[in-house]
């Protein structure tokens, strides 16, 4: 039998059958955003529906009807003359014949009874008490009677719990040893998802396939192992779907605001929709962290343990996002005791790359008030002193050495123009000499590069950045976002307290980073994301742009805000059209309502529009019932007038976005990496 609508998968490790059952349910087609686990779409709209309590007592006034007529009948209150047909055909002789005749009578009274039945129960709509609540309730009266058998294909070649694609391939070695350990509950959702992953890879390479038949049939269910050889995350909180790389955030409330489609189904996210980004707005305390941002990370970091996911969570240190051992990868900022350092250049060679990018992080949030309205001369001066510095050293320079060259100090100045004239780099000289002469201009933008580098040059941040030069922490521990071409999952804290400002500049620097290198991957096959857990003064022209573009290189990024108001408001409107997710919370100002009903946009409705209007009588005795009418009821007689019409009216109003949404509830729209999408729908985040 089929699960019931919008049902769980079994948990990680779960018996065998509970984990066939799940993966040999299938997944209907259904809108984005739906959770498509055991989902039933529910059957077409009936515009002409009539409301439950008045079928219900129209069923019972026409049973009641009914059968006082037959009780009338049947004991001769309106006479014989029913009977009249029974003897008009049946000649006298029969009714003499004993058991036939009483039969034949027994027949004919079976017959009124029918019709009566027929003629009341159409017009006490009894088919359609039928259909809208007694066939249901004995359908689930049914499917919730005893266990159900887990539901299997008609043939082993349609059956993926067999795994036919490998046995069609020849590996049906590699295909029995699965099978098997799937029957035995030794293989979970991550080991199908990321062997599946394998298989697709082996298919692509036909040189690997040897390699990964012989891993298969050597490790089973443990084969083809992420890097740090987890096979699932230490605790699961919210429920997945890797099959169809979903995670469930909560169900659509049963509102007449919400499509009819998707009244009471699931709500889920899953990479197609996070390809297109992924904005959430909302106060402290409404859910966002707990019941969005958390889900969404756990789901990545299952999908990175399969092989499919790089995933790199930015948030604030203590903000318990997921436990350390959920990660490869943590970066504790501003922490001595931090095993990884955090390359402020993203990991390029480029000089004028990692000038762009930094320049974008330490004054993205000011470029509109700097001369020229951009930030490309922050960038050239970086670049001025990036470029000579790595050709006479081989690395960029640490944080101290890069703010006493923005401080224009003759003592760094004068040995980098030593070390640069002794490798003979006489071009990089003169962009040495360009630097000098700009700097004693109006407007340079050296001195406000310094002044925000200061806030890096810190003795809390003392090693965070410069894995390059600090050997205590060995070779290969600066995490660079170049890594994002394998399948890892990191965690980035930032030093909310005490550091503020520096923890917005480096969370808008990671932002900047990822835009470039996820735009600059070579291989494209891994789904890159970034969760950030507050953007607050993180969005910036260039990142706006950078967002508009990850959707085309299977990258996207989840960001949450307090409010738009932490957006520049020139920015504000570019940033909700550059997502294309966007979730508001309960408890949304009317002034963030507002742009979120503006990007929703509006809806053709059906109005009513009901009018009473004043009888005028004009004969004397209708006068006379009129003023009768009124001495009992107190009231003119009126007449009303119904006027239906379509108008164009917001999906949501910001009036209903602040005060219509409850707490634990969200209003949700998505719109997949293909361009489909979903209107905004209200949903309980806690279902």
């Amino acid at each position: 039998m089929p699960p019931r609508p919008d049902a769980a998968p079994p948990a990680a490790g779960a018996a065998g059958a509970p984990f066939l059952s799940w993966l040999r349910t299938p997944r209907p087609d259904a809108a984005p955003g739906v959770w498509t686990f055991g989902h039933r779409p529910r059957p077409p709209e009936e515009p002409d529906r009539i409301p439950g309590r008045q079928l219900i007592s129209s069923a019972v006034i026409s049973l009641l009807c009914g059968w006082l007529l037959w009780s009338l009948l049947w004991n001769g209150y309106l006479g014989h003359y029913w009977i009249w047909p029974l003897f008009a055909l049946t000649p006298d002789s029969w009714r003499e014949e004993g058991i036939f005749a009483v039969w034949v009578v027994y027949g004919y009274y079976v017959l009124v009874a029918l019709v009566l039945v027929v003629v009341f129960g159409r017009l006490g709509r009894w088919p359609q008490v039928w259909r809208r609540w007694a066939a249901p309730a004995l359908r689930r009266l049914w499917d919730d009677s005893g266990d159900p058998a887990p539901t299997a294909p008609a043939t082993p070649d349609e059956d993926p719990a067999e795994w036919p694609r490998l046995r069609a391939s020849g590996a049906g070695a590699a295909a029995d040893r699965l099978a098997a350990e799937a029957r035995a509950g030794l293989m979970n959702d991550v080991d199908h998802a990321r062997i599946g992953r394998a298989w697709e890879a082996s298919r692509v390479r036909p040189d690997r396939l040897a390699a990964f038949t012989d891993a298969v049939v050597k490790h089973g269910a443990a084969a083809c192992a992420h890097p740090s050889g987890a096979r699932d995350v230490p605790v699961r909180a919210a429920v997945h779907d890797l099959a169809t790389r979903q995670v469930r955030i909560g169900t659509a409330t049963d509102d007449e605001r919400n499509p009819y489609g998707h009244r009471g189904v699931g709500a889920a996210l899953d990479p197609t929709l996070l390809g297109t980004s992924l904005l959430a707005v909302g106060p402290p305390g409404c859910g966002k962290s707990a019941r969005l941002v958390r889900p969404v990370l756990e789901s990545l970091c299952l999908q990175a343990l399969a092989g499919r996911t790089a995933v790199v969570a930015v948030g604030a240190a203590g903000a318990g996002l997921a436990p350390d051992d959920a990660f490869d990868v943590v970066v504790r900022i501003g922490r001595p005791d931090s095993a990884y350092d955090l390359d402020l250049y993203g990991g390029t060679d480029d000089p004028d790359e990692a000038a762009a990018v930094l320049a974008e992080g330490l004054v993205g949030d000011i470029v509109a008030g700097l001369p020229g309205d951009d930030g490309r001369r922050a960038a050239t001066a970086l670049a001025q002193l990036l470029g000579p510095f790595r050709a006479a050293h081989g690395r960029f320079p640490a944080v101290p050495e890069l703010r006493d060259l923005l401080d224009g100090s003759a003592a760094a100045t004068g040995a980098l123009r030593t070390a640069l004239a002794a490798r003979g780099q006489e071009a990089l000289v003169r962009e040495l000499d360009a630097r000098e002469r700009q700097a004693g201009r109006p407007g340079d933008p050296g001195p406000l590069l310094s002044d925000r580098l200061a806030l890096l040059d810190r003795p809390a941040f003392a090693g965070s950045f410069d894995g390059h030069v600090n050997v205590k922490k060995g070779p290969g521990r600066t995490f660079s976002l170049r890594t994002l071409e394998h399948p890892l999952r990191v965690r980035i804290d930032l030093p909310e307290r005490g550091h503020a400002e520096a923890s917005r500049m480096l969370a808008r620097l990671i932002l900047a980073q990822f835009t470039e290198c996820a735009a600059g991957r070579a291989d494209r096959s891994l789904f890159a994301c970034l969760v950030l857990d507050d953007a607050t003064h993180t969005v910036t022209p260039e990142s706006v742009r950078g967002l508009a573009r990850l959707r085309s290189t299977n990258a996207g990024a989840v960001l949450t805000l307090r409010t738009l108001d932490d957006v520049p408001e020139a920015l504000r409107s570019a940033l909700l059209g550059s997502v294309g997710c966007r979730m508001a919370f309960s408890g949304v100002t009317t002034w963030d309502g507002a742009r979120f009903a503006e990007v929703w946009g509006k809806e053709w409705v059906e109005t009513r529009d009901v009018t009473d209007r004043q009888v005028i009588a004009h004969e004397p005795l209708t006068r006379v019932t009129h003023v009768v009418r009124r001495v009992i009821t107190g009231r003119a007689v009126t007449a009303q007038s119904v006027t239906v019409r379509k108008v164009e009216r917001e999906r949501w109003s910001a009036s209903e976005l602040a005060h219509g949404v409850p707490a634990g509830h969200a209003v949700l729209s998505v719109t997949s990496v293909r361009g489909g999408s979903t209107p905004p729908v209200l949903v309980d985040l806690e279902r």
